[in-house]
């Protein structure tokens, strides 16, 4: 039996109050910052997290933790953010969630795999590996990781941030 550690304390105040706008709380971290502590909340959901989401979330956490006492008594600094392209894929909704992403993914038996993953579902993901398709299931997955790209698949794509620009079709500007 293990000590619960103040990590644990923070993901068991915090995960219902990020649950309940919505998000899924990936992970909290404290750090020392000078005088102070620096708070680092991190959390996610299927479609990202806008800078709306972040702020509301930040002021629900920012109550929560004004209500209980798991910071103490020390100043602290709270950040709220969503996972950066480099945080691993551990979780089988960090696979979805990075569906169409090229991955490098480490599997149990040692060896590692990169290809893009083309769906997901309650069981594994399905890579498109050179051209061809490769199913890992996750109890097979060690951990993943996005590899960075210059040019994404999405970006030829109707996908996010580019809906309604119909691409260069010769617009003056």
């Amino acid at each position: 039996m293990g000590s619960v550690t103040p990590r644990d304390r923070l993901m068991k105040l915090l995960e219902p109050v990020v649950a309940a706008e919505g998000l899924d709380l990936e992970d909290v971290t404290v750090t020392p910052a000078g005088k102070r502590r620096l708070l680092r909340v991190i959390v996610d959901r299927d479609g990202g997290v806008s800078l709306d989401d972040v702020a509301e979330v930040s002021l629900a956490v920012s109550a929560a933790l004004d209500a209980g006492d798991v910071m103490g008594s020390a100043p602290y600094v709270l950040e709220v953010s969503s996972p950066g392209v480099d945080r691993p894929l551990t979780e089988p909704r960090h696979w979805r969630r990075a569906v169409k992403r090229l991955v490098k993914a480490d599997l149990r038996d040692g060896t590692s795999v990169e290809g893009r993953i083309v769906a997901t579902d309650e069981t594994g993901v399905e890579l498109d590996v050179e051209g061809v398709s490769r199913r890992v299931d996750y109890q097979d997955l060690a951990r993943g990781r996005v590899q960075v790209e210059f040019r994404r698949l999405d970006e030829t794509d109707d996908a996010g941030d580019d809906a309604g620009d119909d691409g260069d079709d010769g617009d003056e500007g």
